[in-house]
C-alpha cells in the first residue's frame, strides 16, 4: 500500500469573512487509518481537501516518497468520500460506482463492491431514492472501485442516523483495514473506534498527535481534554482533591502523582468510581442522565463538578463516596 506524507499551509478567504489559514503537518503509514479529529470551524476539512489537491498550498504532499504535490486530484491516486455523498443523481448506483473507474487499467467490479458493502441489491436504482446510509455505501464503494492508493473520508456519517452511524461505522473498520486512510470528524467516539493514530485540530493547526489511548488518556492541553469527553479540573478550586493527589488526607497513601501537583489536571468519567462504602472523597449528585446502556452522573464537591458513569446511579441530591485512580490523572 502508500505512506503518505504532507506538510501544507493554506489561507481561505469566505465572502465576509476574516482570512482562515490551515497549518499542518500529516503522516500515515501503509495501512494506516488517520483520523483529523476537532471542533466545527477548526480546518478539518480544508486540510483534507488540500491534501487532495482541491486547494492551492504551500509546502509538500508525497506518497511513497515521490512529489505529487503538483498533480491535479484526478491524478493523485486517491478516493475522496464526501459528507453530502456527491452522487449523480442522473445515473444508476452501478453507473456511480463505474464512472471513476472506467479510467483505471484495473478498477474493481462494481457489482461484487457493491455486495461486499451490503447494497448489491440497489445496483439499478437512482440515488434520489436511498436512504442516508445506502447513499454513503454507495459513495464508499465509489472510491474504492479506482484502487485508491489513499483514501480521504470527510465526515461519512455525520448525516446518519444512530443505528445506521453505528452500521457502517463497524463495517468501515473492515473496510479502512486494507488501505492507507484519512479520515475527518468531530466525532470522538467514531475517532476512537477506527484511528491508529489521531491528530487533534484547533484554529488551522494541530495541537495533538498521537494514539487513540495517548490523546484520550493523556490530552495535552484543556481543549483536547474537554473535547474528548475527559474532566477537566483545575485544583485551585479542589483542595480536597489537590491533598489527595499530593500525598496527604484522607486515602492519599501511595499516591501515583509525585508532590506539588497543581493548576488543572484531566481524567477519564470512567475512571471514576462511585463506592458504597467509603472512597477517597465526598461528593454530592448533581444531575443523572441516561446513556445508552448506562447512566452519566454529575457529582459535585469543593468548588468543582465531575462527571462519572454508573449503571446503577444514585438519586439526585444524595452524598456518594467516590474513588479516584491516581494513575488516571494527567496534568493539562
Amino acid at each position: 500500500m502508500t505512506h503518505l506524507s504532507a506538510e501544507l499551509t493554506s489561507t481561505f478567504t469566505a465572502e465576509g469573512a476574516e482570512p482562515f489559514t490551515v497549518d499542518a503537518a500529516l503522516e500515515a503509514g501503509d495501512e494506516e487509518t488517520v483520523v483529523i479529529l476537532g471542533p466545527s470551524g477548526s480546518g478539518k476539512t480544508l486540510l483534507l481537501e488540500t491534501l487532495a489537491g482541491f486547494h492551492g498550498h504551500e509546502g509538500t504532499v508525497t506518497a511513497d516518497s515521490e512529489d505529487i504535490t503538483d498533480r491535479k486530484p484526478e491524478d493523485r491516486d486517491f478516493g475522496f468520500v464526501f459528507q453530502d455523498y456527491a452522487l449523480f443523481p442522473h445515473m444508476t448506483v452501478r453507473e456511480n460506482v463505474e464512472y471513476g473507474a472506467r479510467y483505471r487499467d484495473s478498477p474493481r467490479d462494481a457489482d461484487e463492491l457493491l455486495a461486499e458493502l451490503g447494497v448489491g441489491h440497489l445496483t439499478d436504482r437512482s440515488p434520489p431514492t436511498l436512504s442516508g446510509g445506502e447513499k454513503q455505501r454507495v459513495a464508499l464503494a465509489r472510491a474504492l472501485a479506482v484502487r485508491p492508493e489513499v483514501l480521504l473520508l470527510d465526515e461519512p456519517l455525520a448525516a446518519l442516523d444512530v443505528p445506521t452511524r453505528q452500521s457502517l461505522r463497524d463495517d468501515l473498520v473492515d473496510v479502512l483495514a486494507d488501505v492507507t486512510s484519512v479520515y475527518v470528524t468531530h466525532n470522538r467516539t467514531t475517532a476512537r473506534a477506527i484511528a491508529d493514530r489521531i491528530i487533534v485540530m484547533a484554529d488551522g493547526r494541530v495541537v495533538q498527535r498521537g494514539t487513540p489511548e495517548a490523546v484520550f488518556e493523556r490530552p495535552k492541553s484543556s481543549m483536547v481534554a474537554k473535547f474528548t469527553g475527559s474532566n477537566v479540573v483545575d485544583l485551585s478550586s479542589a483542595p480536597e482533591l489537590k491533598s489527595l493527589l499530593n500525598g496527604s488526607g484522607p486515602g492519599a497513601e501511595n499516591p501515583a502523582r509525585p508532590n506539588g501537583t497543581s493548576g488543572q489536571v484531566a481524567i477519564r468519567p470512567e475512571a471514576i468510581r462511585l463506592q458504597d462504602g467509603d472512597g477517597d472523597l465526598r461528593a454530592t449528585v448533581q444531575r443523572v442522565v441516561r446513556e445508552d446502556a448506562t447512566n452519566r452522573v454529575t457529582l459535585a464537591f469543593d468548588d468543582v463538578t465531575v462527571e462519572a458513569f454508573a449503571d446503577h446511579p444514585p438519586s439526585v441530591g444524595s452524598d456518594v463516596s467516590v474513588t479516584f485512580p491516581r494513575d488516571r490523572f494527567h496534568p493539562c
